[in-house]
């Protein structure tokens, strides 16, 4: 395989020792399921977990991470492991503690062992006016609790059209890299704007090229070593039809899924990623 990314023993390595070791053992895929404000309610929630149960799959081979409401979380959170899942948190504060009404953050989430959050997404950038800077204080955060980040990138339909996809890249990419010290805690999930929820997807050597160049931005801008072991998600509506094509793609590590996390064949993705 041409795959090459740290086990999930990691953790216990210090991080360029640990990728030092690490050259020929492949990238192991991430699913990550986003159900943004759904579903309706919790037993709709549960309904759709019991769904899952009836096909299982290997936790040695593939992550899953489930991102439900943030008052759904702590409640399916118990059935979400029992599948071999972890949560995720869809948002994290940019603060500590204190008087900040409607937040939760880091420590929070470290202390209720909600291991993952999300960070950039881009319906969090665009309707709700993240800024590059938010994101960078929100991951340095995470980074200091021990909480592990997906994060967000990517760009706009008009972005692409002018050509500019790696450079919008690039600029949210380079935003958060000082805030990085582990980077096995880290997640890259690339996201065009114009193919989340539309129906319209990246072709597969869309996708690739982009990943790639990603991969070699961070290759200059980190190290060889980082760039060759960071895992990068696709996102921006995968279904179970199109994912085994992408799948196939050397620099494309998983996907972070949203409408179809949202259906009990959610679990033919992961399938699909179990069997690539």
């Amino acid at each position: 395989s041409d795959r090459f990314t740290p086990h999930d023993a990691f953790s216990q390595f210090p991080v360029a020792g640990y990728f030092q070791q690490s050259n020929s053992m492949p990238r192991k895929f991430i699913v990550g399921g986003n159900w943004k404000c759904n579903p309706a309610t919790l037993k709709d929630a549960q309904k759709l977990l019991a769904a899952w149960k009836e096909t299982p799959f290997d936790a040695g081979k593939i992550e899953v991470v489930i991102c439900p409401t943030a008052l759904h979380i702590s409640t399916v959170k118990p059935d979400l492991e029992a599948l071999g899942m972890a949560v995720c948190s869809q948002n994290v504060s940019a603060t500590g503690m204190g008087a900040f009404t409607g937040e939760w953050n880091a420590e929070h989430l470290q202390d209720m062992s909600i291991p993952w959050t999300l960070i950039g997404h881009s319906e969090r950038r665009v309707k709700y006016g993240e800024t590059d800077e938010v994101t960078a204080t929100k991951l340095e955060l995470c980074q200091k609790a021990g909480v592990k980040v997906i994060f967000c990138i990517g760009e706009s339909l008009e972005e692409r059209e002018s050509g500019k996809t790696d450079e919008i890249n690039k600029r949210q990419l380079t935003a958060v890299l000082p805030a990085i010290s582990k980077w096995e805690d880290i997640v890259i999930a690339y996201e065009p704007v114009w193919a989340i929820g539309t129906g319209k997807v990246a072709t597969p050597d869309q996708a690739q090229e982009t990943h790639a160049a990603i991969r070699e931005f961070l290759k200059t801008a980190v190290s060889a070593e980082v760039a060759e072991n960071v895992r990068i998600q696709y996102g921006g509506s995968v279904t179970p039809e199109n994912c085994a094509e992408l799948l196939a793609k050397q620099d494309i590590d998983g996907f972070l899924v949203g409408g179809a996390s949202l259906k009990p064949t959610f679990m033919d993705i992961i399938t699909a990623c179990q069997g690539a």
